[in-house]
């Protein structure tokens, strides 16, 4: 117990809460319960369209593209305020979601400094930050072939084009403009 106590101890903020940072599914799909949902900023990271989907929304054969956080600039997305005492159950749960993809570690779990937009509080949250190591990563892809690859992409979790059109509806509803993803989306085919 003692050894967990310390571990949860190092995900949450000042404050005794846990932050999740949440930039592309987990804004309209968190599948966690949450107290509260803030506008958060986060520097020295952007979103992007920067690992393939073998899986969740693609297939080997034919694979979809999902977002990671990748170095440098900014990203605007939500901050889920969790209990510290749902604390464990819900990184637990977003480890089992993020981290495997076969045996492949697309992602790392990052403690990130974040501005809540609503308070211009500092807090520390969990971030899924892409693994530029795996094999999976895709670097910088021009927007017209991430557009080949997301109106073709469908895996476990639906179609790839489904999963960019959600994020863009819902980045919008919160008055955040991504032009990489507007890019991309303005490429797709109709239908």
């Amino acid at each position: 117990m003692h050894h967990d106590t310390a571990a949860l101890r190092d995900v949450l903020d000042a404050d005794g809460h846990l932050y999740v940072f949440a930039y592309g599914s987990l804004i309209w799909r968190p599948g966690f319960t949450h107290a509260a949902a803030h506008p958060a900023l986060l520097r020295g990271f952007h979103r992007r369209f920067c690992l393939w989907s073998h899986r969740y929304r693609g297939t080997p054969e034919r694979p979809g593209l999902v977002l990671g956080l990748d170095r440098g600039g900014a990203c605007r997305g939500l901050a889920f305020r969790v209990a510290a005492a749902e604390a464990t159950e819900v990184l637990a749960y977003l480890d089992d979601r993020e981290l495997p993809d076969g045996a492949e570690q697309v992602y790392f779990r990052r403690m990130l400094p974040l501005r809540l937009l609503d308070s211009g509080r500092m807090v520390r949250a969990v971030g899924y930050v892409a693994n530029r190591g795996c094999r999976l990563y895709v670097g910088r892809l021009s927007a017209e072939r991430a557009a080949v690859a997301i109106a073709q992409g469908h895996g476990q979790m639906g179609p790839n084009r489904d999963y960019l059109l959600n994020t863009l509806r819902h980045l919008r509803g919160m008055g955040v403009r991504d032009a990489g993803l507007d890019r991309i989306a303005a490429l797709l085919p109709a239908g």
